[in-house]
């Protein structure tokens, strides 16, 4: 698993006085963006032409994140697929261990060259398993 911690910004706070639904999207961005970038895989267009692409997303926001709380982006692989990566998330108070949202994200496999999908390479699965096994 891998644990990004966040630091709230003063306009993430909305007129309800929380962390916005959106911005909590953008922290799960955050989070697939270096759990990949961890695991040794490519992010951007100048590191190869195999990419990821978000295909589907399924959140539940569970409990409100306020201004000073501490959180973190919990991110892992939950299943690989022929084209596709499904990856599970949390957004977790770090200080008392509550979930505040949680998001199953299923990506597809994409060539930047063709602009279409892709299977995933074997060596990318091996890198994601490996770096989640350390």
């Amino acid at each position: 698993m891998h644990i990004l911690p966040l630091q709230i910004r003063f306009n993430d706070i909305d007129m309800m006085g929380h962390v916005n639904n959106a911005v909590i999207m953008e922290f799960f961005d955050l989070g697939k963006s270096y759990y990949f970038k961890a695991a040794g895989l490519p992010v951007t267009p100048d590191e190869g032409d195999f990419a990821v692409m978000v295909v589907h997303v399924e959140v539940n926001f569970l409990a409100q994140i306020q201004y000073h709380d501490s959180i973190e982006v919990q991110t892992q692989v939950s299943r690989f697929g022929t084209k596709s990566v499904e990856v599970e998330q949390r957004v977790v108070n770090s200080n008392t261990g509550q979930v505040a949202a949680e998001c199953k994200t299923i990506l597809s496999g994409y060539s930047r060259a063709t602009r279409s999908s892709a299977v995933i390479p074997e060596e990318v699965k091996e890198r994601v398993l490996s770096y989640s096994a350390s």
